[in-house]
């Protein structure tokens, strides 16, 4: 049986952000979700050939007095594992947030931005009332949510980042989308070695013989020790992804070689590793 989360609150006080780290998390994550559906989406979360263990449903903001509360009481009929979440904020903090975003608030029909946050907070106290959790957002930065939320919802072999690890070909072009840009051309090319020119970085011979050059033991230790000083210092900072990519000629041998091998090694430390190598078939 799914784990269900219902995320309330006032508008503006927080529910995207909050999706973005449950997502993060390893939720399966419904942002804006009008009430009157969340049962039907529950059921098949339910089901039994369902992969959702984890769901999070983040209200959209109410039209009517306890809308959202009414959908949330009836999927505790439908299910043992409901938790509401109501994000609170005051409103002066609210204020700030619209005016700096510059962004309508959804009760559109008030003249002052004051009366419309007013006003969704009287439309939404029973939900709030009712809440299994209220967190109050007006202090809290993107930072202190994330951690709220990792504290809260994150479980044990969950990781704040994925981190991808790439090869490409300088032949073909530097990607524009890394983080981290390395050059493997400093290595030996097994293109020049008759029995390996045919193989690839995947291939045990071709990453014993890059391995074994006596550069490349201090290169990956030097890249795992960068790389252990900045992904603490990146998910301080929120961020939840990061793509480290290494370079070769044709992005064939060397750079395969390489990423696979700090990929191995990050994953030994327990990290959410993706590897992809663009050129490798070229």
């Amino acid at each position: 049986m799914a784990e269900l989360l219902v995320v309330a609150g006032l508008s503006g006080a927080g529910r995207s952000n909050f999706a973005s780290n449950l997502e993060d998390l390893g939720w399966f994550v419904i942002d804006r979700l009008p009430a009157e559906i969340m049962g039907r989406v529950s059921e098949l979360a339910s089901g039994t050939d369902s992969n959702w263990n984890r769901v999070a449903f983040i209200a959209k903001a109410d039209t009517s007095e306890g809308e959202t509360l009414t959908a949330v009481s009836q999927l505790r009929k439908q299910k043992e594992s409901v938790t509401l979440v109501f994000l609170d904020c005051s409103t002066e903090t609210l204020v700030r947030r619209y005016k700096d975003s510059r962004r309508p608030h959804p009760l559109s029909n008030f003249s002052t931005i004051e009366e419309a946050i007013e006003a969704e907070r009287l439309m939404i106290a029973s939900t709030r009332a009712e809440a299994d959790l209220i967190l109050d957002t007006s202090d809290l930065s993107v930072h202190d949510l994330r951690e709220a939320v990792t504290r809260l919802y994150g479980t044990e072999g969950d990781h704040g980042m994925q981190i991808s690890v790439s090869s490409f070909g300088f032949k073909y072009g530097v990607p524009r989308d890394v983080d981290i840009q390395l050059d493997c051309r400093f290595l030996p090319n097994p293109h020049w070695v008759e029995e390996l020119r045919e193989k690839n970085g995947l291939n045990l011979d071709v990453q014993n013989y890059v391995l074994s050059q006596e550069s490349a033991g201090p290169f990956l230790k030097d890249i795992s020790s960068l790389l252990s000083y900045l992904i603490p210092a990146y998910e301080n900072e929120g961020k939840s992804y990061l793509s480290v990519a290494f370079g070769c000629t044709g992005g064939k041998h060397r750079s395969v070689a390489i990423a696979e091998e700090l990929a191995r090694i990050l994953k030994s430390e327990q990290m959410d590793i993706y590897t992809f190598h663009r050129d490798i078939s070229r």
